[in-house]
């Protein structure tokens, strides 16, 4: 496996890493009590996921 002769500048690696952002999260509306939530996440509000109750949310 072929190794690097000579250390990479900071510069020349950073420039490389240019395109590597971090996307934001996904929301989706939730089906049970219409609230915003995460993509494939229990709704935080309401406790519900897929239409079936999977916890009780604390008041």
């Amino acid at each position: 496996m072929p190794n690097p002769k000579r250390r990479h500048s900071k510069a020349r690696g950073r420039k490389r890493r240019t395109h590597y952002k971090a996307s934001v999260p996904q929301m989706v509306v939730c089906s049970n009590c219409g609230e915003m939530k995460l993509a494939h996440q229990v709704c935080p509000s309401c406790g519900y996921y897929d239409k079936k109750s999977v916890i009780i949310p604390r008041k």
